[in-house]
């Protein structure tokens, strides 16, 4: 897997086996992982183009680690550094994973994570490292104009709990954020 530029978070870009029947890539082997991941649950997502979904995080620990493909369409992932004290803190990365390259991205408990539908439909998969743990999941506003997120969509269409979702500053002074040290005690605590 190749690292990106937010500590944490890699990519992985399947090598693809074509032939006149079709395709065949391997599109998760735990062994690549860059550290060890448990599987709890996996989540799909449909969205119709212009649904924006996220930035979403979980209180760390025990977080919630995704390991992220879009198996049908399009997307422009992001990935957002939300852990207080992190050298890269309110940085953000935005790939596109689709059903032609079939990359997929890691993103490490802590991380903040959104997407946007590019296509008509896009499906997501995505294996999570936790359930869904309602009390204990958090998200920040993905329009947020402190964190600048280059969305290439006017007006995305965002859920109820998305739009009410507070900024990076009002999540940060309330203190929901997770800490930079928690998390690399949580990772170590991994291996």
């Amino acid at each position: 897997m190749d690292r990106l530029s937010i500590d944490g978070a890699w990519q992985f870009v399947p090598r693809i086996h074509a032939d006149p029947r079709g395709a065949f890539l391997e599109a998760f082997r735990a062994a690549d992982l860059p550290r060890p991941f448990r599987l709890a649950q996996i989540n799909c997502s449909v969205s119709a183009a212009g649904v924006l979904r996220g930035v979403h995080f979980a209180d760390v620990p025990p977080g919630q680690a995704k390991y992220v493909m879009c198996v049908s369409g399009a997307i422009l992932d992001v990935v957002v550094d939300l852990r207080v004290g992190s050298p890269g803190f309110g940085r953000w990365e935005a790939l596109r994973l689709d059903s032609e390259e079939r990359r997929a991205v890691f993103v490490s408990e802590g991380l903040g994570h959104a997407f946007l539908a590019l296509s008509e439909q896009a499906t997501v998969v995505y294996a999570c490292s936790e359930g869904y743990n309602p009390g204990g999941e958090h998200g920040v506003h993905p329009l947020d104009p402190d964190l600048g997120i280059d969305w290439p969509w006017n007006e995305p269409q965002l859920s109820d709990k998305d739009a009410a979702s507070p900024t990076l500053k009002q999540a940060l002074d309330s203190g929901l954020l997770p800490s930079y040290d928690t998390c690399q005690a949580f990772y170590a605590g991994l291996h």
